[in-house]
């Protein structure tokens, strides 16, 4: 059965003490705003609207919630790095991001969408540095990976791993592409094994 099938919509809530208390693991997503994040989260659950998906970049201002059948969450964080709002506002995105990252008990991981042509932006760099820190996994969906030729996406990942081993820590990467689906059982495999290790670990609690 597909993890991420049938994921259902939660809750939306403006800051990190809104959400529900929880023990059940959580799996953030997140990404530069237009870097396809609300594509990926609708192709791997199979619905083509579950999260929105705008042609404005910036649009998602809320951490939205959206269960899955196991039980876990799915967390859909705002896009970031959207230059047409206020300094204010994009501070407050930051503050955001950043508390729910460093303080979740329960996110098991993060799933860290990023532009197959422009990878490691310096705003990717500080989700990295922020979510790093805890010492829990990213792996980085590389998406809109249709967009390049075969050799390109060979070249994109090997570089792409490079620069992952040069920042150090628990990274993995693949290609993703949601317009033509593939790369979705790689994803769902990853993620599967944080779920599955941190129910191991608390388990043993």
């Amino acid at each position: 059965m597909s993890l991420f099938r049938h994921a259902v919509f939660e809750i939306s809530v403006a800051q990190p003490t809104g959400l529900p208390e929880s023990r059940t693991p959580e799996i953030a997503f997140a990404g530069r705003s237009n870097a396809g994040k609300s594509s990926a989260i609708n192709t791997l659950a199979g619905h083509t609207r579950l999260a929105f998906v705008s042609k404005t970049p910036g649009r998602t201002q809320l951490i939205n919630v959206f269960r899955l059948r196991n039980g876990a969450a799915m967390i859909d964080l705002p896009g970031y790095g959207y230059a047409k709002v206020p300094e204010e506002v994009r501070s407050q995105w930051r503050g955001l991001l950043e508390h729910y990252l460093t303080l979740r008990e329960n996110l098991a991981g993060l799933v860290l969408i990023m532009d197959a042509r422009r990878p490691f932006t310096d705003l990717d760099r500080q989700m990295i540095a922020w979510f790093g820190a805890t010492g829990k996994p990213i792996h980085c969906l590389l998406t809109k990976s249709d967009k390049l030729t075969r050799t390109e996406q060979t070249a994109t990942l090997r570089e792409a791993k490079t620069v992952a081993a040069e920042i150090g820590g628990k990274i993995s990467l693949q290609l993703f592409s949601s317009l033509k689906k593939t790369g979705m059982e790689e994803v769902e495999k990853v993620v599967g094994e944080w779920l599955n290790a941190y129910v191991a670990e608390h388990e043993s609690q």
